[in-house]
């Protein structure tokens, strides 16, 4: 017997954005172009969430906001209970006549960053990516860092470039330095690339000095988005000794406009692969819920898919890395987006970026109009969508995260 809700809106019937999702953005439409507003994605419409709440007699302070900070900043309890509210108001007939003004067809609206972004870390945490790397850039030595499968590497990245889905991406100038030339040069990036990964969102902060644990991961995590973490890898390659990467990676960083509830994912959750390095205590998930998660990616570049990623392979959770970043004491602040790092899979079409696809160059992609790519071109729009798992055989969407690159 199935235990997901029906809705009496026809289109959340069998649809990704069904009441068992109800992922999060924010909003403008035509007859307010100036205001923005708290939506909710369900079947083909976007509901005005604030306006919902006033129309069926609940508290809507924190749904009339702007941005989604102060209603990710409320916390674990307060998220549940508008996720009910929200799930009660789309399913019980009696509310269809007061909320019907609230639905917006989603193909009308248009969608913006959804959170004020606090901080920005991205991770390193797929094992066939990190693996490729290696093999790329050390040939004929052991692929892997001897510190890689003791913890989650990561870096910090840039907050005020992560931009919303659709936002064109500029191509990166900077210094450039092959092997083979006698000094770096300065121009825009020859080698642009994508990396195709996930996102999640911190709504609870956390007191400075005290590091979160694993078993506190649902307690902070608001939700889960699409991430493109868009990489010059020339400059890259020039910058990084010995402090890691800055200019090639802090120049934009793309993300999905609908945040996905921690709490709609649960149907998703499957145990990572096996770890052949016991991790230190504080990184040790064996005797909990790990939060590995099933979702099925894909990559298209102008229209061709050219990667299915499968996220369940990712070697170090979320869990593990919001634990990991903060071990130190350092601080969670409502807003901060933490990233898995590229998503790749053993075979070559679950390479979850170009410099893997090619094998830095050397085996050109070949799309199916014909034309070839190594890396971007000047015009290129890449696109990644992703499901997962829901109940009773349902199907959670997370949308799509596109940019097109503009020279």
């Amino acid at each position: 017997m199935s235990t997901t809700p029906s809705s009496w809106l026809a289109s959340a019937q069998d649809s990704p954005f069904g009441v068992h999702n109800l992922p999060y953005g924010v909003f403008t439409a035509a007859d307010q172009p100036g205001r923005r507003r708290i939506g909710v994605r369900v079947g083909d419409f976007v509901l005005d969430a604030g306006a919902a709440a006033r129309a069926a007699g609940a508290p809507s302070v924190l749904l009339d906001a702007d941005s989604l900070n102060p209603l990710m900043a409320a916390g674990r309890p307060v998220w549940s209970r508008v996720r009910a509210d929200l799930t009660t108001w789309l399913t019980d007939e009696s509310f269809r006549e007061a909320l019907s003004p609230a639905l917006l067809p989603a193909g009308e609206v248009e969608l913006h960053l959804p959170f004020e972004v606090a901080d920005y870390v991205d991770f390193y945490a797929s094992e066939h990516h990190a693996t490729n790397l290696g093999r790329i850039f050390r040939p004929g030595s052991e692929p892997l860092t001897p510190n890689w499968k003791h913890l989650p590497i990561g870096y910090h990245g840039r907050a005020g470039t992560v931009v919303v889905s659709g936002t064109p991406v500029v191509r990166p100038s900077g210094q450039r330095k092959a092997p083979a030339d006698a000094a770096p040069t300065f121009g825009p990036s020859r080698r642009l690339d994508i990396e195709a990964e996930v996102g999640f969102v911190v709504g609870t902060p956390s007191e400075l000095g005290r590091p979160v644990a694993l078993d506190d991961f649902r307690e902070h995590v608001f939700g889960v988005c699409l991430l493109n973490d868009w990489s010059a890898r020339d400059i890259q390659a020039w910058e990084y000794v010995p402090l890691g990467p800055f200019l090639g990676k802090s120049f934009a960083t793309s993300i999905s406009p609908w945040i996905v509830p921690l709490d709609a994912l649960d149907h998703a959750r499957v145990t990572p692969p096996e770890r052949d390095v016991e991790p230190l205590a504080y990184l040790d998930d064996r005797g909990g819920e790990p939060w590995g998660l099933d979702l099925a990616m894909e990559v298209r570049l102008n229209g061709h898919q050219v990667s299915r990623p499968p996220f369940a392979t990712m070697y170090w959770t979320a869990q593990q890395q919001l634990t990991h970043m903060t071990v130190n004491g350092a601080s969670l602040r409502t807003g901060d987006l933490f990233a898995s790092g590229t998503v790749s899979g053993p075979e070559r079409d679950t390479r979850g970026a170009l410099i893997e696809l090619t094998w830095n160059g050397e085996e050109p992609l070949k799309l199916p109009d014909g034309t070839t790519r190594t890396f971007l071109e000047d015009g290129d729009e890449v696109t990644i969508t992703a499901t997962a798992p829901g109940p009773d055989g349902t199907v959670i969407g997370f949308g799509e995260v596109t940019g097109r690159v503009r020279g």
